[in-house]
């Protein structure tokens, strides 16, 4: 097979394993893989080869990777989510560069140590010419996605593998490296693929960003709610007009070269010019631009730009934080933060104004620090994230701080509890309604929390307690961008970027039919869990900021006696029952200068003693998933990568094989009982259940109620 120019940076052909294949495709699948070998012979290697264990020297390696150091740069937190994708499927993700030569490489331990036996490491090169036919070098040879399964592979020694890679390009069509997932190739999935080239999508926009980002960029698709997704289109535009370069779905769905598009013009593309496109969205909430090819065929058209004509998205002059109670602060005014949560970290700028970034939320766990690594790798690049948690972890306040982090930080942060709004109301207070549209509701009518979070970023705290008819109204707002406020025909448009939040499966949710799974998909980037107070090493340090947040003139010391009581606790509420107990305990002890045990509330003081506090449910760990082959779906990742067979078996060990009949079998149920547990330690009295918790009355009445 010829391979094709480099200037064609999207082809569209992607094989799959012959079993796979009607039977026609089965015999030129076939053909194709005889011409690869006949490829591979003819340079001379031979069926037995061994494994050549000798990979490049310490320091070539090193330059190596200093040479491709952009290409880490933008691959590496994209790896680290693609290994969440495929965590203990006997797999491992690969990045090689534009000769074959592995760069870097994460995956499961014992598959890589597999891997070591035929030379599947960093410093090897993995090019036809060096390793036959497989995915990473036929990848490169035909700048094309490839996989490579069993027995196709040339040499023998690899026939155990099964190999999915795409190759990586730049705006302008050069090749910059190939991102490639190998496993047993007992373990092969037909999405494995799809998960690979939108994988490789996620780099080339990146690079596409970071080269241009202080250039005029226009999104496109001839479906408007494909725009924001994985699926649209980027061209970019310089000051006179002419167009610089385009990632690969732009490509596609032109059908040109990146060279041909690059002799192009607004002018001669579109039939428009660079200053129409800025009067255009020069207003707040501009619509989308309808541009047309010379051949009648339309796009939808969105346009974004960091430079100094910012002015083309106007922005407001103060940037008001409204929490999920829907309190506002304008500029100059200190934003309602959750006291205490997560870390009790916050920190005040130069002129006074209060904020909390992730570098403040690193108290010394290593739970937490490798957490914010991960965070930080993903700001700014349009990718959603998820946060799991049991109560009271802090999920609001990472929440916050990511928005503090990002370019976002001077737009509106709105926090919406799904949990802690009555359901009759939650869909008038997140799309928001015109006057009249409802009995009761003001005069004048109510702009949503949507469009509220317009430019910033909206925060969906408890999203699993969301209605399950409004999660398909909300999914509809996430694809189209567009906000129909109730008892209106007008649909705003607007820019956010999107925090979900929640204590519940998911997962299960989706089986039991209680949850979206294509919601479920559309929030579900990058997930973290938060880990609970009592699996943390850090807890000293968290009540010492909390402390210092709350006292900050003469914050009193914790006495070793209360410390070891606060170590040896379990702390169902987690962090923000620890809150709790600080600030009233601070109160007690004023003046004092140290916090004793008779300044802590004696409810605390009896459950800490008799060990009588039960651990919390626990949450699951992230639900990883893959994106299908197939790109007509609006979403970053669509369906799961499989039964995972693996994840039954990790879940039923020793400790669940010796529970007894009665114990919770859903979280919810689980839920339930430690609330009522909770409440009859208290007597009945619902305040100081709430408080023992860490969770609200009026959680606690709505569990209650669930629960019957």
């Amino acid at each position: 097979m010829v391979a094709p120019p480099r200037e064609l940076a999207a082809p569209a052909r992607t094989w799959t394993t012959p079993e796979a294949l009607p039977l026609p495709q089965q015999k030129e699948r076939t053909e194709l893989i005889e011409q690869w070998h006949q490829r591979c012979s003819a340079l001379g290697l031979t069926r037995v080869e061994r494994p050549d264990f000798e990979p490049l020297m310490r320091g070539d390696l090193a330059v190596a990777r200093e040479r491709n150091q952009r290409l880490f740069t933008h691959a590496a937190p994209v790896m680290e989510m693609l290994f969440e994708q495929i965590v203990d499927t006997e797999s491992m993700i690969v990045l090689a560069d534009v000769s074959g030569t592995i760069l870097h490489s994460v995956g499961d331990d014992r598959f890589l140590q597999r891997a070591d036996k035929v030379a599947l490491t960093p410093g090897v090169n993995w090019a036809e010419h060096s390793k036959g036919t497989n995915a990473i070098g036929t990848a490169l040879f035909e700048e094309a996605p490839t996989v490579v399964h069993g027995g196709e592979h040339f040499i023998h020694a690899n026939h155990f593998l099964t190999c999915s890679a795409a190759p990586i390009f730049d705006p302008r069509g050069n090749m910059l490296g190939v991102l490639d997932v190998t496993g047993d190739q007992r373990s092969y999935h037909r999405h494995t693929m799809g998960l690979v080239r939108m994988s490789a999508r996620m780099i080339e926009n990146q690079w596409l960003s970071d080269d241009y980002g202080n250039r005029l960029r226009l999104h496109f698709h001839s479906r408007v709610e494909f725009i924001g997704t994985l699926l649209e289109g980027i061209i970019v535009v310089g000051a006179d007009g002419k167009i610089l370069g385009a990632n690969r779905s732009a490509l596609d769905q032109l059908d040109m070269s990146s060279a041909a598009l690059r002799m192009h013009s607004l002018t001669s593309l579109f039939g428009t010019t660079a200053p129409a496109v800025f009067d255009h969205f020069r207003s707040p909430l501009p619509t989308p631009m309808t541009l047309c090819l010379s051949n009648g065929r339309q796009f939808h058209v969105s346009a974004r730009f960091n430079g100094p004509q910012r002015s083309m998205a106007m922005e407001p002059r103060s940037a008001p934080v409204v929490d999920s109670a829907g309190l506002r602060s304008g500029a100059g005014a200190e934003p309602r933060l959750p006291a205490g949560v997560l870390a009790g970290a916050t920190a005040h700028s130069a002129d006074g104004t209060l904020f909390s970034g992730l570098h403040y939320l690193n108290t010394g766990d290593p739970q937490i620090g490798a957490l914010i690594q991960k965070v930080q790798r993903v700001i700014n690049r349009d990718i959603p994230l998820l946060i799991l948690g049991e109560t009271g972890t802090g999920k609001e306040l990472l929440a916050r701080a990511v928005h503090q982090d990002s370019n976002r930080a001077r737009q509106p942060f709105v926090a919406v509890n799904c949990a802690s709004i009555p359901e009759s109301l939650i869909e008038a207070e997140l799309f928001g309604y015109e006057d009249g549209a409802f009995t009761g509701a003001r005069r004048k009518g109510a702009v949503g929390r949507i469009v509220q979070a317009n430019g910033g970023t909206l925060f969906l705290d408890e999203i699993g307690d969301m209605p399950l008819a409004l999660q398909a109204r909300l999914l509809r707002v996430l694809q189209e961008r567009q906000v129909t406020p109730l008892g209106s025909l007008k649909s705003i448009p607007v820019d956010i970027a999107v925090i979900g939040a929640t204590h519940r499966k998911l997962r299960d949710m989706i089986e039991a039919g209680s949850f979206r799974e294509d919601l479920y998909y559309r929030l579900n980037g990058l997930v973290v869990k938060l880990p609970a107070l009592r699996e943390r090493h850090d807890l000293d340090v968290v009540a010492r900021r909390i402390l210092l947040s709350d006292c900050p003139h003469g914050t009193p010391e914790i006495s070793a006696r209360v410390m070891a009581l606060f170590k040896a606790y379990a702390w169902p509420g987690n962090v923000r029952q620890l809150a709790n107990v600080l600030r009233t305990a601070a109160v007690m002890a004023a003046g004092e200068g140290q916090i004793e045990e008779h300044h802590l509330s004696d409810d605390f003081l009896e459950d800490a003693r008799s060990g009588r506090a039960p651990s919390p449910p626990q949450v699951s760990m992230p639900i990883r998933v893959a994106p299908p082959v197939a790109e007509a779906m609006p979403m970053h990742f669509t369906e799961p990568l499989g039964e995972r067979s693996a994840e039954p078996e990790a879940e039923s060990g020793p400790a669940q094989a010796t529970a007894e009949p009665a114990t919770p079998r859903t979280l919810g149920e689980a839920e339930v009982e430690l609330i009522r547990s909770t409440l009859a330690a208290a007597n009945g009295n619902i305040s100081v259940a709430s408080k023992r918790l860490g969770i609200s009355r009026n959680t606690i009445y709505r569990k209650l109620r669930w629960g019957k």
